[in-house]
C-alpha cells in the first residue's frame, strides 16, 4: 500500500501548477475542445503534465509555456491596441514586450469568443513559432467573432 500511495504521489509532484479561471459552462466546452486539439509539442517543446485546478491550461517545455484559456480581457487591450496575426490567428502583446529582443510575454488572442492567454519564457523567443504552432487548434476550437485589425 506505501508504494502505491509513493507511486501516486510522486505522478502527482511532477504536475505543473497553472492557475486557470473558472469559466462558464459554454466556455468550458470551447475550452475542453481546446486543450484536446492542442499539439504536443509547441516550438519544439514537448507538453508536460499540468494541474489547472479544476480549469483549463496546458504547457510545454522547462521552463513553460503556459497556456489558460478563459482568461479575462487583458489590461491594454482595447480599441487602439494593435494585435499580430500568425497563421490566421490575432494576437495582442502587451507594448512593453514588443521589444525585439528576447523577454518574457504574455499574449492573448483577440477576436475569439473566449480569451486565450499564453505566457512564453524569453526562452523561446521569437513568439510566432508558439503562435504557428497552436493556431490549427485555436481555430478549430474558438470561434472567431471579429478579425484582428
Amino acid at each position: 500500500m506505501a508504494s502505491v500511495l509513493a507511486v501516486l504521489a510522486g505522478g502527482c509532484s511532477g504536475s505543473l501548477r497553472v492557475d486557470a479561471p473558472a469559466v462558464s459552462p459554454s466556455d468550458a466546452r470551447a475550452c475542453a475542445a481546446l486543450r484536446d486539439a492542442l499539439p504536443h509539442r509547441v516550438a519544439d517543446q514537448p507538453e508536460r503534465p499540468v494541474d489547472a485546478g479544476g480549469g483549463y491550461a496546458a504547457a510545454w517545455g522547462d521552463p513553460a509555456i503556459e497556456l489558460r484559456c478563459g482568461v479575462p480581457r487583458p489590461h491594454g487591450l482595447d480599441r487602439f491596441a494593435g494585435c499580430q496575426v500568425a497563421n490566421g490567428v490575432g494576437w495582442f502583446i502587451p507594448e512593453s514586450q514588443q521589444t525585439g529582443r528576447p523577454v518574457d510575454i504574455t499574449m492573448t488572442t483577440v477576436g475569439r469568443a473566449q480569451n486565450v492567454e499564453v505566457r512564453i519564457p524569453a526562452a523561446y523567443f521569437p513568439p510566432v513559432n508558439a503562435m504557428v504552432d497552436l493556431a490549427p487548434a485555436l481555430k478549430r476550437t474558438i470561434r472567431q467573432v471579429r478579425p484582428c485589425v
